[in-house]
């Protein structure tokens, strides 16, 4: 445990954020590798579930969700595309959330498990985080082909088309429109 409070608490004081570190998961999130709640500011990650693995993966999501805790809160650091992204979840279920008020609301979207898989691991923001985990864990670590394939693994597959996204939060939109 000592290793990912070394470098979340190097990283929270090089971009000046006030965080916290738990290795309880929240409830929904127990066999997740780790998670970011923006509401409560805290990085959560599985460590025993990620204790006998190697030190690169363990170091990869620590990095992926402290990239994910700079994206809402430190928004001015990013475009566009990933501000916008940030506020949707996608997951390969269909079951999508979007961030309104520092709550999530919740809906289902219809299609295969595997056009899901693509749309979430292709989402801007998860696509940012897996690059920037991938590239801080490299100068921990080193480059080994175990870190390149868990890299490869959460890259998406195939190209999104343009303009996949914005159909996608706009049924997202529609989905939660007058939920609260």
């Amino acid at each position: 445990m000592t290793g990912y409070k070394k470098y979340f608490d190097a990283y929270c004081r090089e971009h000046g954020l006030n965080l916290y570190l738990s290795f309880e998961m929240p409830a929904g999130y127990k066999t997740a590798k780790g998670t970011f709640d923006a509401s409560s500011r805290t990085v959560f990650i599985n460590a025993e579930g990620l204790d006998k693995e190697p030190e690169y993966e363990r170091m990869f999501y620590l990095f992926h969700e402290l990239r994910h805790a700079s994206q809402y809160l430190e928004p001015e650091r990013f475009n566009e595309t990933i501000n916008r992204s940030v506020q949707y979840i996608i997951m390969f279920d269909g079951t999508c959330y979007k961030l309104v008020e520092n709550h999530y609301l919740k809906c289902k979207l219809e299609g295969s498990e595997g056009y899901f898989t693509s749309l979430y691991l292709g989402q801007p923001h998860e696509v940012d985080a897996n690059t920037f985990a991938y590239e801080q864990t490299r100068k921990i670590c080193g480059d080994s082909a175990g870190l390149k394939e868990l890299f490869d693994f959460w890259m998406p597959r195939q190209v999104i088309l343009k303009g996949t996204y914005d159909r996608i939060f706009s049924l997202i939109d529609e989905k939660t429109k007058g939920m609260t």
